[in-house]
């Protein structure tokens, strides 16, 4: 995704090794170690700094109160504490928002659309990541509405969770899954994938690239989009502006994409409506 950002600043005329450079820093998914990193960032004095996720915008909010920051892919920065107001968010942050915790709803239904049948749905979830019981928040108030159960609740820590998980999910009667947002969502999205196909259970996810990666079903925002949103608001500030004057901003894009592939090796037949208000079908 930083490439997206980065090709979105080189048209807005940055040059690297000219009048930008660039240092990077990856927690893995490893939200104990997103402190230390932001500190050795600030440590080089850089002008800004560009943070995804929301443990990473929580980590660097606490870092610096000086330093610009834009953040991308945060499920709810109000909610969080990172801004008091998407319009006017004060301080020295800013960013886009990827307003999961609203799209979770929108999950479930067309979950229960691609499995009718499916009565009990496991949630799968990282328990560290601060916007975890938003979404799940989110799932229960929908799932009520479609007459299903959100059960079991399993936790995805890191990939070693993953047969775990599943086995727990199917080992309970799940007859589908969600996959919550976290930073881990899209980082382990081969290896859900492969396991939601070892256990044979439809498992609809929050991002596309979660879906390439051999996953059923997706709707969500456009990550790759949100990185270039990101540079737009990351010249304003190179070029003088506050992060305080410039608005938190929402997704530009949504999609939603099926993998046929997987559909009918799980034996799915997807609904007319469902092809018909697909953005993108993988084969």
């Amino acid at each position: 995704m930083f490439d997206v950002f980065r090709r979105r600043m080189a048209e807005l005329g940055y040059v690297e090794g000219g009048n930008l450079g660039y240092r990077a820093r990856s927690a893995e998914g490893r939200f104990e170690r997103l402190p230390e990193l932001v500190n050795e960032l600030l440590a080089a004095n850089p002008d800004a700094l560009l943070v995804a996720t929301t443990p990473g915008g929580l980590a660097a909010k606490a870092a610096t109160s000086t330093v610009p920051i834009v953040f991308v892919a945060v499920a709810d920065p109000v909610g969080v504490g990172l801004v008091p107001n998407l319009v006017r968010p004060g301080g020295n942050l800013t960013g886009v928002t990827n307003i999961v915790a609203e799209l979770t709803g929108k999950r479930l239904e067309i979950l229960k659309t691609l499995v009718p049948a499916a009565f009990r749905v496991a949630v799968l979830l990282n328990p560290g990541d601060p916007v975890a019981s938003i979404q799940l928040k989110a799932a229960e108030i929908a799932a009520g509405d479609l007459k299903i159960e959100l059960r079991p609740i399993v936790h995805v820590r890191a990939v070693e969770d993953l047969d775990r998980a599943f086995a727990q999910a199917v080992g309970e009667n799940a007859d589908a899954a969600i996959r919550m947002v976290d930073p881990l969502s899209s980082a382990l999205a081969k290896p859900t994938a492969e396991a939601a196909a070892r256990y044979r259970l439809p498992v609809i996810y929050p991002f596309r690239e979660n879906v390439v990666a051999g996953g059923l079903a997706s709707y969500g925002t456009d990550l790759p989009s949100q990185f270039g949103q990101a540079a737009a608001l990351m010249d304003k500030i190179l070029r003088g502006t506050k992060p305080s004057d410039l608005p938190v901003e929402q997704p530009a894009r949504f999609q939603f994409v099926i993998n046929m592939k997987t559909a009918r090796a799980l034996g799915l037949t997807v609904a007319s409506t469902l092809l018909a208000s697909a953005d993108e079908m993988i084969e």
